[in-house]
């Protein structure tokens, strides 16, 4: 999900970021799981920009939530491993 990165400064209103927040804090609660603010940006692009509605907008939250379990999961066996060796 993460490959392709690029930098990106975005100038929003105080009322889009409150909303965006807004939007996370409902994510956290139905994904059951932490939801950030850069998440839910980038997913409000990313779906703003093909058309979609919010259910698609909660999929790709959800889609990067999945992605950082995934890699906080193989950091922490990572370290686990390395602990056993030593």
């Amino acid at each position: 999900m993460f490959e392709d990165k690029t930098r990106v400064l975005l100038i929003l209103s105080q009322d889009v970021v409150d909303r965006a927040r807004v939007f996370a804090g409902r994510a956290t609660t139905k994904l059951k799981g932490p939801v950030s603010l850069q998440m839910v940006l980038r997913a409000l692009i990313d779906e703003s920009l093909k058309g979609d509605s919010e259910r698609a907008l909660l999929a790709n939250v959800e889609r990067q939530v999945q992605a950082v379990r995934t890699i906080r999961k193989r950091a922490v066996r990572a370290i686990g491993r390395r602990r056993k060796r030593a």
